[in-house]
């Protein structure tokens, strides 16, 4: 049995590139045939530029949005991060002298983004700052900081932002000055990063061990001379950087303020005065070739095979169920490409600007073979945040079957007031615990034998497939 098993382990890299290509194959001359029958009756098909008489799949509004702003969005953040490097390379500006530079940067963008509403963002970050301040030191710290930020998230959505009138019709005219962009769908995030900030203040007037030595010696970025990003977020800051000026500009900071990736403060702060050194001028050269490439690779893909047209014009649900497999996986692929694209543009513009961020999706979809992998690798940097300040203030592994209930009700809320994204949510915490169950139990057996190791691995593939097929569903649906 063992010698089989060698064997089969010998052939298998063989094996399975062969039935790559052969899918891979198949699935392109099959979509292209679809792609073809189907053409006028695509919704969100536009004139293309990549091929004679080819047309564009722009059906998806966010990437067609995104995509068309590229020009201006390209322009405007190559603007402020020639600003902010010269000022900073010239004037030898240090921590605060950085905030007050990228607050002015950054509330000209959101004068153009939001209008006279942004107004409504500064008046609620003040007055958590002052909130912070006040109870940072006491043991109702938690409590105030969570009421007062699950309140202003839900009386945003409710209240569609706040129109000017409701505080009297002398300020009613400033409702025809609110922006090309909705504030209180980006301030999702401010958000985030006010809790960041307050629970990284709260922290540095304790007593926190992070055993910073021991860390250095583990890590390979900080033993070669560099600063990794945990290291920047786990090391406590002095007080005085917990300033209104270092925290303003850190949740107005333009290349992170529309879609992230989240950073947080510590991370932020220990930045703006000295770099983390991680990339070299070099590396982000590289990081932006890596872009344009995969943005050719999605130009591409809405050129020829038009998958999100297909959902969105419903066609799918017509066809064979093999047809359906191939659309839906496509449709899946696209919307990771996407937000992929998306993630590393804004992130690419914050290497540039001197800010490291966590990087969202660092693995491929197709590469992540059970829920627990696809959530810490679809919005990474927002499953970072969840663990640093929500799993483990509330017990981390400890209380895990209970807190993923409060961290998913809470990814709900923070989407949307939804009862359908509610019940998404309280779904997935049902399909989480038993595979939480049956990876705890799986990590008590030692795998021993070679066959062990060979069922191991395919049971692996398994939980993959399903794990992909699920994702198709919910994704298409």
């Amino acid at each position: 049995m063992t010698g089989v098993v060698i064997g089969w382990k010998r052939k298998e890299p063989a094996f399975l590139l062969l039935y790559i290509v052969v899918v891979f194959i198949y699935f392109i001359h099959r979509t292209l045939q679809l792609a073809h029958e189907h053409r006028s009756k695509l919704y969100g098909l536009r004139p293309g530029w990549l091929f004679p008489h080819s047309l564009n799949d722009v059906s998806d509004a966010q990437w067609r949005n995104f995509r068309g702003n590229l020009p201006i969005l390209t322009s405007v953040f190559a603007l402020f991060a020639v600003v902010a490097n010269a000022l900073k390379a010239f004037l030898s500006l240090g921590a605060k002298g950085m905030a007050i530079s990228w607050i002015l940067i950054s509330l000209s963008y959101l004068a153009y983004l939001h209008g006279a509403c942004t107004i409504y963002i500064l008046l609620i970050a003040s007055a958590n700052y002052i909130l912070v301040m006040i109870f940072a030191r006491t043991k109702y710290f938690s409590f105030a900081i969570w009421v007062f930020n699950i309140f202003v998230l839900v009386c945003n959505r409710i209240y569609e932002g706040y129109s000017f009138s409701i505080f009297g019709e002398q300020w009613a005219y400033l409702d025809n000055f609110r922006g090309t962009f909705r504030w209180h769908i980006c301030f999702n995030f401010v958000i985030l990063r006010m809790l960041s900030f307050g629970y990284d203040y709260h922290w540095a007037n304790q007593q926190r061990h992070f055993d910073q030595r021991k860390h250095i010696q583990r890590c390979h970025t900080c033993k070669s001379g560099g600063i990794c990003y945990q290291l920047l977020q786990e090391r406590s800051l002095p007080i005085d950087n917990f300033s209104f000026s270092v925290y303003l500009s850190y949740l107005v900071y333009a290349p992170l303020y529309l879609a992230g990736p989240i950073i947080s403060f510590n991370a932020f702060a220990s930045q703006l005065d000295m770099p983390a050194r991680i990339f070299a001028t070099r590396d982000v050269l590289w990081y932006g070739l890596r872009w344009i490439f995969s943005f050719m690779i999605i130009e591409i893909m809405n050129h020829l095979f038009h998958y999100n047209a297909f959902a969105v014009s419903g066609l799918w649900r017509s066809l064979s169920p093999m047809d359906m497999f191939i659309i839906t996986y496509g449709v899946l692929n696209f919307m990771w490409l996407k937000f992929f694209l998306i993630w590393r543009y804004f992130r690419l513009w914050s290497l540039i600007s001197g800010i490291e961020a966590p990087e969202n999706m660092p693995r491929c979809i197709n590469n992540c073979y059970n829920l627990e992998s696809f959530w810490k690798n679809w919005h990474a940097s927002y499953n970072r945040w969840l663990v640093r300040y929500i799993y483990i203030p509330l017990g981390g592994s400890r209380t895990k079957f209970l807190n993923i209930w409060v961290i998913f009700t809470f990814v709900a809320i923070w989407h949307d007031l939804e009862w359908k994204l509610l019940s998404w949510a309280w779904l997935t915490c049902l399909f989480f615990i038993p595979e939480m169950v049956a990876k705890s139990a799986i990590s008590t057996l030692q795998v021993e034998t070679a066959s062990g190791e060979l069922l191991s691995r395919e049971l692996k593939a398994v939980a993959g497939a399903i794990t992909i097929t699920c994702l198709m569903v919910c994704f298409s649906v």
